[in-house]
Formats: structure tokens, sequence, C-alpha cells
């Protein structure tokens, strides 16, 4: 079973940046479209961005233009870069497979963006 480890949370003013690091293992990553979620408190999970495994990407409207997702193949990692932070984007954010598998979820990380 693929097992997902993200890092690269943290509190930061708004307007900062942040990226954060998802590594994957137990499956064969480079073939998975991946994606990163992120859950607000009493908020239902959602998702922030995806990429194919050709490199293709999407993004919700509120983070277009904001957000960067990108993968290492090589690494069997999968990457999210965070500039223009807003309060609103404070959540658990998370990786998994795009669509999720259910089971795979990992711990997540915590962004705060607060003054």
């Amino acid at each position: 079973q693929v097992q997902l480890v993200e890092s690269g949370g943290g509190l930061v003013q708004p307007g900062g940046s942040l990226r954060l690091s998802c590594a994957a293992s137990g499956s064969i990553f480079s073939i998975y479209a991946m994606g990163w979620f992120r859950q607000a408190p009493g908020k239902q999970r959602e998702l922030v961005a995806s990429i194919t495994s050709g490199g293709n990407t999407n993004y919700r409207d509120s983070v277009k233009g904001r957000f960067s997702i990108s993968r290492d193949n090589a690494k069997n990692t999968v990457y999210l870069q965070m500039n223009s932070l807003k309060p609103e984007d404070t959540a658990v954010y998370y990786c998994n497979h795009a669509p999720p598998c259910l089971p795979c979820w990992g711990q997540g990380t915590q962004v705060t963006v607060s003054s």
C-alpha cells in the first residue's frame, strides 16, 4: 500500500510563501496522477491542485496564479509551491493520488496564514 508523508507546513504571514513536499513510497509513483488537498476546520476536504503523470496541471479557481504543483518522479515526490498566501488558505494540506486512494491518506501538514 502506498505511503504518503507530507512536510513543509508552518505559520506564515499573509502574502508569504511556503513550499510543501510529499514523499511517496509503496507504489509505482510515476504512473499516477497526484493531487494536493486541504481541509479547513469545519469544512470538507477539497482538491487544491493536481498533476498528471505527464505533467499536466489543474488548480481550483481560488489558488490559480498563486499555487504551483510539480513532481519529481526520480524522487517519488510531489511539491506545492504556495505564494501570496491568504488567511483563507489556512488548513491541513494532504497529498494523495487524484482521484484519491481512500486508505492512503497521510497525516497532512498544517498551514496557518496569520499576522
